[in-house]
């Protein structure tokens, strides 16, 4: 499932930020070789303090396992402001109807523990980027420029989401390569990876629901001795049979009952993760 957070709910989706921080730095870092700044264990850098938005793919037990960061091209961003060797003296392209897409990346290790092998690596990929088509579309953006690798390049072809365009030159950056993609956030786009991905409905999460899962497993985790794995799997799929707040707050009352006395607020407000 996508989780979009942006300025508006940070706040509430802390935890999920500090995941998605450490996967770049596995990624980005450790792995790619880019020149990112990492402290504590975390890549963040001055983009992350321009209040983008994040669209970030969960799995079934809500853990972060990909990401990607979108930027408008009207003020900062890292076509003009870092990989501007890309450009080869071209102007960088600014419009308000353009957001630039960088950091993608999809946590291998974990999806790769699953057991499903490459084909749950897949859908995480293509469903992060129906999410992010699919969000950029509803925010009245028409194009996204994005900064990928050679891989990531084929990646996008395969997947029946072929950028129209580039812009500038392939570049060297750390241990691979980079260049600037353009690609379109029409419906046709959208639906051609959701037809090769096998991918149908809402990929987006109910908010309320996953700050709740998120909150009774925090909960569970902190007086594990004390709580099976069928009774967290219980209160689990209380919170997903709820369809309301009121509903999501029963949940969380019953959670309560069960595992102990909650310090933190259960309203539709209450931080989790």
């Amino acid at each position: 499932m996508i989780l979009v957070v942006d300025a508006l709910n940070k706040h509430v989706h802390g935890g999920i930020l500090d995941e998605m921080f450490r996967l770049r730095a596995r990624v980005f870092g450790d792995r790619l070789g880019w020149d990112v700044k990492i402290e504590d264990g975390r890549e963040i850098d001055e983009f992350d303090h321009l209040d983008p938005a994040y669209v970030i793919g969960l799995d079934d037990d809500d853990n972060v396992v990909a990401c990607v960061r979108a930027l408008q091209t009207t003020g900062p961003h890292m076509l003009a402001d870092v990989f501007s060797d890309i450009l080869q003296g071209q102007a960088p392209l600014r419009s308000a109807t353009l957001w630039e897409s960088t950091r993608f990346c999809v946590d291998t290790d974990r999806l790769m523990m699953t057991g499903r092998g490459v084909g749950t690596v897949s859908r995480a990929t293509c469903e992060l980027m129906v999410g992010s088509l699919e969000y950029a579309r509803a925010s009245g953006i028409e194009d996204i420029i994005t900064v990928i690798d050679p891989v990531m390049n084929r990646v996008l072809k395969r997947s029946d989401n072929a950028p129209y365009d580039y812009v500038g030159a392939t570049v060297q950056m750390g241990k691979t390569k980079a260049l600037a993609a353009l690609l379109d956030c029409s419906e046709e786009r959208i639906a051609r990876v959701r037809a090769f991905a096998g991918i149908e409905g809402d990929v987006f999460v109910d908010e309320d629901a996953l700050s709740a899962r998120r909150a009774v497993r925090s909960k569970t985790a902190s007086v594990s001795g004390n709580v099976s794995a069928e009774v967290l799997q219980y209160l689990i799929e209380q919170i997903d049979a709820a369809t309301t707040e009121q509903e999501i707050s029963a949940a969380l009352a019953l959670a309560d009952q069960l595992v102990g006395p909650w310090s933190e607020p259960t309203s539709k407000t209450f931080v989790a993760g």
